[in-house]
């Protein structure tokens, strides 16, 4: 029996309960984009690939414009979303492209170490920031993750137009040096949170998403 000194018991909210939050769903949105990037990487159907790993990015920004424009989140809410979205940036931005350069080098043991370095970077990267957040110039340090999908997606229209050798070179070397500036002291802005920004990340993925769905016909 309680007593009046006695702090009231704060009744803690069920995890499922979170996913109705529209920010959130959007987050899961992207999630499902990451997992048909990742089936199409291994299936080897890479154009496939693409445009899920655009949508990925398309949704982890629309995420936050919504999330922004919304009145009435509570500050579990906020908080709740914003390890989602960390756990799955390490999905979309880590293991995708480490699957995705895994599988064109035909899962050859070789390519092994490139996967990791990305792979180990992204955590890394994600890590720093959940520790330091963003810079007292309000910007990110090291390259943010996002962008190596979106950097990817379009140096992949270069395959079917190379020589096979020569466009794995620059896949593989693009790969390392996004790696590196993932980790890098370099300020680079928030461009998600600028809603311009998102209006045209939506009109680079629609029309990533023609060009690699017409690649497919």
């Amino acid at each position: 029996m309680t007593t009046a000194s006695e702090p009231a018991q704060t009744l803690q909210p069920t995890i499922i309960s979170f996913v109705k939050d529209l920010p959130n769903m959007c987050s899961l949105a992207g999630l499902a984009c990451t997992i048909l990037a990742i089936y199409f990487s291994i299936t080897g159907v890479y154009y496939a690939a693409m445009i899920g790993m655009i949508w990925a990015v398309a949704f982890d920004w629309a995420d936050g414009l919504v999330a922004r424009r919304m009145k009435g989140r509570t500050g579990s809410d906020r908080v709740f979303g914003g390890q989602l979205d960390l756990v799955i940036d390490i999905v979309s931005y880590g293991v995708t492209p480490a699957v995705l350069l895994l599988s064109f080098g035909k899962f050859d043991p070789i390519f092994l170490p490139v996967a990791f370095v990305v792979l180990a970077a992204s955590a890394i990267r994600l890590s720093y920031f959940s520790t330091f957040g963003l810079s007292d110039e309000a910007k990110y340090t090291g390259l943010a993750l996002d962008n190596n999908n979106i950097l990817l997606v379009f140096i992949f229209l270069l395959e079917g137009i190379l020589p096979v050798g020569i466009f794995s070179i620059i896949l593989y070397v693009s790969a390392i040096t996004l790696a590196a500036l993932n980790v890098s002291q370099i300020k680079t802005p928030k461009l998600s949170g600028n809603s311009r920004n998102v209006y045209l990340l939506a009109f680079y993925t629609l029309v990533i998403t023609g060009v690699y769905a017409w690649k497919l016909l």
